[in-house]
């Protein structure tokens, strides 16, 4: 039963992160903004590949928006997938691993973010690792492992027959 708790409390962890996540990013907009915004610039990386660079505010909101979208999807998708296990927490195994279908769901998108947003997207394409100032890699691989970390913890089978 302790490993079962620990994956609901674990779920719920990366809801509460993921909460803040979106309420800072949307009660502190402009923040966050210009991190997107000077990665798309790539106004701190040299000359050598400004040719990828987007100059447009309206892209640069719309990337924006979609990550807020994106970490919005993540976030809900946590709090509901926590919430079926905890309902399932005292169930056999098999109901038990069923239920964690909305967390595997989740993690696997905030996962899909981390690695595509912002470490393939804005970390290689558009040379956030060479920028001083707008580099979030480190942030960007700390939240891959972490939900990967969990993820890993959530998809073990669950070994007791009956609760």
């Amino acid at each position: 039963m302790s490993l079962r708790a620990a994956k609901i409390a674990m779920v719920f962890a990366l809801a509460s992160f993921y909460t803040l996540v979106v309420f800072n990013n949307i009660s502190d907009y402009n923040s966050n903004y210009q991190f997107v915004r000077h990665v798309l610039m790539m106004d701190t990386v040299g000359d050598h590949q400004s040719w990828r660079a987007i100059n447009s505010p309206a892209w640069h909101t719309a990337f924006y928006v979609s990550i807020i979208i994106w970490e919005s999807l993540v976030m809900a998708l946590c709090w509901w997938g926590g919430a079926r296990l905890a309902r399932a927490w005292r169930t056999p195994a098999e109901i038990f691993h069923q239920a964690k279908r909305i967390a595997i769901i989740a993690f696997t998108l905030s996962l899909l973010m981390w690695l595509v947003a912002f470490l393939t997207v804005g970390g290689e394409w558009f040379l956030m690792w060479q920028s001083k100032i707008w580099n979030g890699q480190e942030a960007a691989f700390r939240m891959f492992a972490v939900a990967g970390i969990v993820l890993l913890l959530l998809i073990q089978p669950e070994s007791d027959p009956q609760p």
